[in-house]
Formats: structure tokens, C-alpha cells, sequence
């Protein structure tokens, strides 16, 4: 426990040496200029899944929202406190992001506590937040299958959303379906034509 807590402070150090100590470093210009990000991820919560390592971004490349298993909820406009929700609106209507990518992963805990709930010792919001994605037939899937089913199901619930929808509609807006294979450690992109995953080629050098 202790040498975890020493690693994140050699971690911080690390972090100000690289993107603090410097006249026009990332951090000045990201004060005086704010942030500009073009690309926004829901992510899983999981702590194996971190959406800027995994795409060895800097701070200031992107918007992001994490929850367990990288819901999108449908468009609930109503009195009830949505946090999903207003990240999405504030990234796609004020920051204008110009591409969305929900972000799905392997051996996700998310959708197993949907696929065996009944086995949860503690469950006073968990059950209800993944039934968002529960569909009829659920118990029929492996983890990992379902896991890409429920990327489709919050694209749906991305369509729901009436300035998302407008947005991809006239073009300004795209949204990818990823799924990380955390023991191969590869990206997989959702074809809509094909209805199939496919591997994301990194860019040749």
C-alpha cells in the first residue's frame, strides 16, 4: 500500500518535470488558453483502461468521462441528476469535440455484475445503472461479447440525444465504437457496414 502511494508521487513529480517546469510548457498555454479538445471518450471506470495512456495523449488532447462499463444513457430530460449526460453536453455543445468514442474493454466488471447480479454483495446503484444496457436475452452472452453488444446499444442511446444527432447528421460530429483487448493490448473499431469489430492500424511512421 505504501509503495503504491510512493509510486503516484514519483508519478506527479514526473509529470510536473515534463509538462510544468518550462517557460511555454503544456500546462502555460493550457492555463492561458483553455482547453481545446476535438476528441471526447466514455470510458469504463477500470482502472487497467485509461483512455490517454492507451493513446499517449498530453493533457489537453481530451475530453473525457468515465463510468462503469462506458455507458451512454439514453436522453432523459428530467429532474433527476445525470452526470453522463452533462459531460456529453458540455463536450459535444460547448467544446464543440468533432469526434466521440465510447470505449469499451475486455473482462469489463460492469458487465459482469449485469450478467450475474444476483452474486453482488454491494449494490445500492450498480444494478440499476447497467440495466441501461440490459436487453432481453443478456444471460445468453460470455462477458466479452456482450461488452461489444452494449457499444452498439449506447450508440442508440447516443442517437437519442437531439444535438448529437444533429451534429452527425450534418457532419460535424463522429462516433466510434473501440473495444480494448487488455491481454493483447489492441484496439478494435466497430464497422457499421459489416456490423463487424475490426483491428485499429496505428499510423505507419
Amino acid at each position: 500500500m505504501k509503495d503504491d502511494f510512493k509510486k503516484i508521487l514519483k508519478g506527479y513529480q514526473a509529470f510536473r518535470n515534463k509538462y510544468v517546469h518550462a517557460e511555454q510548457s503544456i500546462m502555460y498555454g493550457l492555463h492561458h488558453n483553455g482547453q481545446q479538445p476535438k476528441i471526447m471518450v466514455i470510458a469504463c471506470c477500470d482502472a487497467r483502461v485509461d483512455p490517454a495512456l492507451l493513446l499517449q495523449c498530453d493533457p489537453g488532447d481530451l475530453f473525457v468521462v468515465r463510468n462503469v462499463a462506458n455507458i451512454v444513457p439514453p436522453y432523459e430530460k428530467d429532474a433527476n441528476h445525470h452526470g453522463t449526460s452533462a459531460a456529453l453536453e458540455f463536450g459535444i455543445c460547448l467544446l464543440n469535440v468533432a469526434h466521440l468514442i465510447v470505449l469499451g474493454h475486455s473482462q469489463c466488471g460492469g458487465i459482469k455484475a449485469l450478467l450475474a447480479s444476483e452474486a453482488l454483495q454491494q449494490d445500492d446503484f450498480i444494478t440499476n445503472w447497467v440495466s441501461l444496457i440490459k436487453t432481453p436475452d443478456f444471460r445468453q452472452y460470455e462477458a466479452d461479447d456482450y461488452a461489444k453488444l452494449s457499444l452498439t446499444q449506447s450508440y442508440q442511446n447516443c442517437m437519442t440525444f437531439p444535438w448529437i444527432k444533429a451534429r452527425v447528421r450534418n457532419g460535424k460530429l463522429t462516433v466510434h465504437l473501440w473495444f480494448f483487448d487488455i491481454q493483447t493490448g489492441q484496439i478494435y473499431t466497430y464497422a457499421h457496414d459489416t456490423k463487424t469489430y475490426q483491428a485499429l492500424l496505428p499510423l505507419a511512421e
